[in-house]
């Protein structure tokens, strides 16, 4: 998935408000961070194989120290940990950003072909193939996404201009390059992959950037809300 990892970063705003879009934007695509330098590294390898898939010309033979069951345990973990040792007692944000970058394995099973590794040199690998399908591929992510967004929209408002633009903008350029994806030619090389995927940090900048123009909206208590429907009652 491409906007469908998004998607799960913008709704986590509505259960971890205090965390940061940036935070929660770069962990469910966090494994895809770390792909393009282990590719170029070496660790992994891809290869350009049109027709491998409806969706992407791109064969994922060998991608298990990103994207495998257990290391995306292992990264996940790592990424709660690390956002808990930069952000003092913020346990749920922890928590949250942990499931996030999780989320991606639970995705990408969903989307790929069976090409999921469980381990390190696991024979078997899972993949329920949305994949083989381009409408059903649009239809899922889609909807993924505009849930997503939707709910980020519901839980901040934007402070200035920036924070309302900023976010079109940001929204109308993961559609726009998710198309391409879909409906543009293959990449030229491996290498190419590689060394343009590192722009995805770009991502992660964009909505850190976002959500410092927008503050989030105060929740009503149970007791508050009954109280406002009264008054409303009442005029």
């Amino acid at each position: 998935m491409f906007i469908g990892h998004f998607a799960v970063g913008f709704a986590a705003k509505k259960v971890a408000p205090r965390v940061s879009l940036g935070w929660l934007i770069a962990a469910p695509i966090f494994l895809d961070l770390l792909w393009p330098t282990f590719l170029l590294l070496g660790v992994e390898s891809v290869r350009i194989d049109p027709g491998n898939t409806a969706v992407t010309p791109l064969d994922l033979h060998d991608f298990p120290w990103t994207h495998s069951l257990a290391m995306s345990v292992v990264w996940s973990v790592a990424f709660a940990a690390a956002y808990r040792w930069r952000a003092r007692r913020d346990n749920l944000g922890a928590a949250v950003l942990g499931l996030g970058v999780f989320s991606h394995w639970v995705l990408d099973v969903v989307s790929h072909r069976p090409d999921m590794p469980l381990y390190p040199g696991s024979a078997t690998y899972w993949g329920l193939g949305l994949w083989s399908s381009v409408p059903a591929t649009l239809a899922v992510e889609g909807a993924l996404f505009a849930a997503g967004v939707w709910l980020y929209a519901a839980a901040t408002r934007a402070k200035d201009r920036t924070g309302a633009w900023a976010l079109r903008g940001f929204v109308a350029f993961l559609l726009l390059g998710y198309l391409m994806n879909v409906f543009g030619p293959p990449p030229p090389s491996p290498k190419a992959i590689a060394v343009f995927g590192h722009t995805g940090w770009l991502f992660v900048a964009w909505a850190a950037w976002i959500d410092r123009h927008r503050a989030v909206r105060p929740a009503l208590s149970p007791v508050e809300g009954r109280s406002n429907r009264r008054v409303s009652a009442g005029r």
